[in-house]
């Protein structure tokens, strides 16, 4: 089946080749790019603008560093080791719990001392960075995430995915973890993707590998009845993440931590387009109406305001 390209225009989708030259290209500056591509420098400069993110719990840059992974993780339960300039997901590893001299993964499978070295290794060396230069591994505090998202989401953390457009919130969507996705939030990877309202923070529709769906494949839990919690809070920290790097087309991701709250994870100079079949709206159509107004609010609060009025 191929989707008629009159009816797509119709609908305000936002294809990869308009999103590149006239969104990316027009409103990301080429300076301000390893503000978000390189994940702790965005954790560093989130933190000089009290954005809350996750703990930081240490960071490697070299070969001869690895071993100190255990200084950084002896009093943490769980962890969280990722790629500094990782993308799609890739290397980011999640462990659970600790028991002994074993790490445990959202999926069960038990670690050793010598596979996270070895994983470390290989991030090092950039097998999951962009382009495959030379890495940092980022070592993160787990996030315990609400309760709130009990059954929504399988053995791993989920996060909201908000485009924020010339620093107004334009379309959001939930990402789900599921047993394809081995506990990360990852559409690419078999996570659930599901649009949510601007307006309230509640669940539109659902989607896995481009398919709409009505129920998590895993917990067989309702996604229509998803609510996101501290959703102002969620919007309001979104668009300041414009104000902290100046690029007008922008995709944050933020967990919800059971105690802590909202907290920024990372920033995506080239978020994806499924965010669209998650909302099953075109996000032409919204970025049209924010080109009207752009320029009449001047303060975080009143872009908010605005997306949460007419979107």
């Amino acid at each position: 089946m191929f989707a008629n390209p009159f009816k797509l225009k119709e609908r305000g989708i936002l294809g990869m080749n308009n999103r590149n030259i006239n969104f990316i290209g027009k409103y990301n500056n080429r300076k301000n790019f390893p503000l978000v591509d390189n994940k702790l420098k965005t954790k560093q400069i989130a933190q000089k603008h009290n954005i809350a993110v996750p703990e930081l719990l240490g960071f490697i840059e070299y070969q001869v560093q690895i071993n100190n992974f255990k200084h950084y993780i002896k009093n943490e339960n769980g962890f969280v080791i990722k790629p500094a300039q990782g993308s799609g997901g890739k290397g980011i590893l999640v462990i659970t719990k600790t028991v002994g001299n074993k790490f445990i993964k959202p999926n069960g499978v038990e670690l050793g001392y010598s596979d996270i070295k070895r994983h470390i290794s290989n991030i090092l060396s950039g097998l999951y960075s962009l382009g495959g230069k030379n890495d940092i591994a980022v070592f993160e505090k787990l996030v315990d995430f609400d309760d709130a998202f009990n059954g929504f989401s399988y053995e791993g953390v989920p996060d909201v995915r908000v485009i924020v457009y010339r620093g107004y919130p334009a379309l959001a969507m939930m990402r789900l973890s599921t047993s394809n996705s081995d506990g990360k939030a990852n559409l690419h990877q078999g996570a659930v993707g599901v649009g949510i309202d601007i307006s309230t923070g509640k669940a539109l529709n659902a989607v896995q590998f481009g398919d709409p769906i009505k129920i998590h494949p895993d917990t067989k839990k309702d996604l229509k009845e998803l609510k996101i919690p501290y959703w102002k809070d969620i919007l309001y920290l979104a668009a300041k993440c414009y104000e902290m790097t100046d690029m007008g087309y922008l995709g944050a991701d933020i967990v919800i931590d059971k105690h802590l709250g909202p907290l920024v994870l990372e920033l995506n100079a080239r978020p994806g387009l499924a965010i669209q079949i998650a909302n099953d709206l075109g996000a032409l159509n919204r970025f049209n109406e924010i080109d009207k107004v752009a320029g009449k609010h001047l303060t975080v609060e009143e872009k908010v305001n605005y997306s949460s009025s007419n979107f």
